[in-house]
C-alpha cells in the first residue's frame, strides 16, 4: 500500500515536471516573437491541462473532430496533416516540443485537418476555455497567440511554395535548414546538428514524394557533402552552402534571430 502511494506520488511529480517543462518551452517560443510582462509570463506558466501519450503513427486529433482543447507538444514530434479519400496523407506542419499544434482551434474548434504522432509523443491538452479567458483578460497574450498562429501560417505558405516550385532535393534541403533553426531556438540541438526521428515515409508525406525518392534525395545531399545522417541524427556539414542551395531565407519564421 505505502509503495503504491509513493509510486503514484512519484508519477505525479514526473508529470508535473514534464508539464512545466513543456509550458516553459511554449513561453520561450512566444517570447521569440512577442514581448510579455512578468504577470503575463507567470499566467502562461500557470496553465494546466491533461497529459496524454500517443504512440507513433497514431492520430492525436482526427480530421473532422470537434475538440475543446489545444495540443501542446511536451515530448516527441507531431505532424498536422490533410487526408484524401484514398487514405493518402499530406503533412502540412511538423511540431516540435514547445509548439502548440493547433492554437487556432481555440477560435475554430471543428477540425478540417488532423494531428498525427510522428514519434511516441506526449502532449498537454489545454482546455480552450483557459486559453480563451487569457486572451480576454490579457490583450498582450492575445497578441502573442495571434503572432504565433501567423508564424505557423507563414511556414505553411513557404511549404506550399516549395511543393509547387522546388525539386525534391531543394524541398528536403529547405526543410532541414528550417528544422535546424527551429530546433536551435527551442534548445533541442543546433542548426547543424539535431535529432530528426521522423521516418522516411513521414518525410515523404512532407515533401510530396515516394519513400524511395526521399532515400535518393538524402543520398544526393550526402554525395554533395552537405549532409551526414546516422540513425535519427542530422548533421549539416556546411549550413551556409545548404541554405544557398535551398534559397533558405529565415525571415518567414518571424524570428528575432536568423541564419548567420
Amino acid at each position: 500500500m505505502c509503495a503504491d502511494i509513493a509510486s503514484t506520488r512519484n508519477d505525479e511529480v514526473v508529470e508535473r515536471v514534464r508539464m512545466e517543462r513543456g509550458l516553459e518551452k511554449f513561453l520561450a517560443r512566444l517570447l521569440l516573437r512577442s514581448t510579455l510582462s512578468n504577470e503575463e509570463k507567470s499566467t502562461i506558466s500557470a496553465l494546466r491541462g491533461r497529459e496524454a501519450f500517443t504512440a507513433a503513427h497514431r492520430d492525436i486529433v482526427k480530421p473532422g473532430q470537434t475538440i475543446d482543447f489545444a495540443c501542446l507538444v511536451i515530448d516527441g514530434l507531431a505532424g498536422r496533416f490533410d487526408q484524401l479519400a484514398n487514405g493518402h496523407r499530406q503533412i502540412t506542419a511538423i511540431h516540435i516540443p514547445g509548439d502548440m499544434c493547433d492554437l487556432h482551434s481555440v477560435a475554430v474548434p471543428h477540425t478540417g485537418w488532423g494531428i498525427e504522432a510522428l514519434t511516441g509523443t506526449t502532449i498537454l491538452r489545454i482546455p480552450h476555455d483557459q486559453l480563451r479567458d487569457l486572451t480576454v483578460k490579457y490583450p498582450g497574450i492575445a497578441y502573442a497567440f495571434w503572432r504565433d498562429t501567423i508564424a505557423d501560417a507563414s511556414i505553411l505558405s513557404k511549404w506550399i511554395s516549395a511543393l509547387g516550385r522546388r525539386s525534391a532535393k531543394l524541398r528536403m534541403a529547405h526543410l532541414i535548414c528550417e528544422l535546424g533553426l527551429r530546433m536551435e531556438q527551442a534548445g533541442l540541438g543546433s542548426r547543424d546538428c539535431y535529432a530528426l526521428p521522423a521516418t522516411q515515409a513521414q518525410l515523404a508525406d512532407v515533401i510530396g514524394v515516394t519513400t524511395v525518392h526521399v532515400n535518393r534525395t538524402f543520398q544526393a545531399l550526402r554525395r554533395e557533402r552537405l549532409l551526414h545522417t546516422e540513425a535519427i541524427n542530422i548533421r549539416v556539414l556546411d549550413f551556409q552552402r545548404l541554405c544557398a542551395l535551398a534559397e533558405f531565407d529565415p525571415r518567414y519564421l518571424l524570428l528575432d534571430t536568423g541564419a548567420k
